[in-house]
């Protein structure tokens, strides 16, 4: 099978506005972000809403981080300033060194610095799809291309699928692009299978390892791809601050990788993180304790809100991070949205081809309970249902 497919913006998004129009989807709405202009009403209006849309941690930063970032507003007048000495906790943090860390505003910066690095010359990224749209956006937008494999039936990253199409496609791929846990679905790829991707490609291939949600993994098959930097190989693994720790207005996430590859993804990297953020995070790597806690009220409030929603009816995708996705059976996104809306909570943007599933991230228990409660009311009771999908991976 021919997996290679054009992913020209005009072509893409003419051809999702022909589809979304059918379906009664706004066309003007975006789907690699979320709408800007949404809360021109100010604080009053942003406050009222329930925010289980953006996969933000609703606790918001524990006081240790907060005291830090006061702390280093002191320096906001300075250029070369103390900054919470945060690249070396970062290197401590996962036993590597500073040239291994690459310091970014939010993991999104790491995914742009990657595509400008590694499509050029006319070079693509592969990967799969629904994934995480950024790192397929910025290719069009640097005028480059994707290869995108479709996921499997129980929603699963096709690993020899897309194994062999890098092969295959060698000489035109710039970078393997793999989200872990996968962004929209949840759904983790195990450490076996990462290893299978690290050992099956030609050894020179850079591959791209997204872990924004890591922290929120329960499943023992996971695992981190960090031990590959440590072994030399072509990995770089994205992080972030904006999930577990609770910075995402912060803007701040980091990549670490070979020294060498640190070298030539700095050359693009905007070095635009401020003095709070690198004051918060470095506050943020301490936190064991508090990261522990939202980690574990996001895995009961993860499990109890599926076990509800299936019991009304509603399958819910097995998720490894802070959000998850419902059925919505013969039912659209856009529409769900709106009616959401109505009732003053905020969930998740169309996924395509996705457009029966609701992505919902996980926020605080009365927020969860708000969104049951709305749920129940828009969408009427079914035969209860269980997953089909296990939520370990081979």
């Amino acid at each position: 099978m021919d997996v290679r497919h054009p992913f020209s913006r005009r072509r893409f998004f003419g051809g999702v506005a022909a589809a979304v129009g059918a379906l009664g989807i706004d066309p003007k709405f975006s789907f690699g972000q979320v709408r800007t202009e949404q809360f021109t009403g100010g604080e009053a209006q942003y406050d009222a809403y329930v925010k289980i849309a953006s996969n933000e941690n609703n606790w918001g930063p524990p006081p240790a981080v907060m005291e830090a970032m006061q702390h280093g507003f002191k320096y906001a007048n300075r250029y070369g300033n103390p900054d919470g000495n945060i690249m070396q906790a970062i290197a401590e943090h996962h036993g590597v060194k500073r040239e291994n860390v690459l310091l970014t505003a939010g993991s999104g910066e790491v995914l742009d610095v990657v595509g400008t690095t590694y499509l050029q010359n006319g070079k693509v990224v592969l990967g799969a799809d629904p994934s995480y749209g950024s790192v397929y956006q910025h290719a069009t937008t640097i005028k480059s291309d994707a290869i995108k494999l479709p996921l499997l039936k129980d929603f699963r990253q096709d690993i020899p699928g897309m194994i062999a199409a890098a092969n295959r496609n060698a000489r035109d791929i710039g970078f393997f692009y793999l989200c872990n846990p996968n962004n929209p679905t949840g759904v983790v790829v195990s450490a076996k299978e990462v290893r299978q991707v690290v050992e099956g490609l030609p050894k020179d291939m850079p591959i791209l390892i997204d872990e924004a949600y890591h922290h929120f993994v329960d499943d023992p098959a996971y695992g981190t791809a960090v031990p590959y930097v440590l072994e030399g190989r072509p990995v770089i693994v994205a992080r972030t601050f904006s999930k577990i720790a609770a910075l995402a207005a912060m803007r701040i996430g980091y990549a670490i990788a070979p020294a060498d590859i640190i070298q030539r993804l700095r050359a693009y990297s905007i070095n635009s993180v401020n003095v709070a953020a690198k004051f918060g995070a470095a506050a943020s790597l301490k936190d064991t304790a508090g990261q522990a806690e939202v980690r574990k009220k996001v895995i009961a409030l993860r499990t109890s809100t599926s076990k509800e929603l299936e019991a009304w009816g509603y399958p819910v995708i097995p998720s490894q991070t802070n959000f998850f996705m419902v059925s919505l059976h013969d039912k659209t996104v856009q529409p769900t949205i709106q009616a959401f809306r109505e009732k003053n909570i905020l969930v998740g943007r169309p996924f395509p081809p996705m457009l029966n599933h609701l992505r919902v991230s996980i926020g605080r228990e009365e927020d969860m309970q708000k969104f049951l409660v709305a749920f129940k009311e828009i969408f009427p009771k079914r035969a209860p249902v269980t997953s089909n999908m296990a939520g370990g991976q081979q």
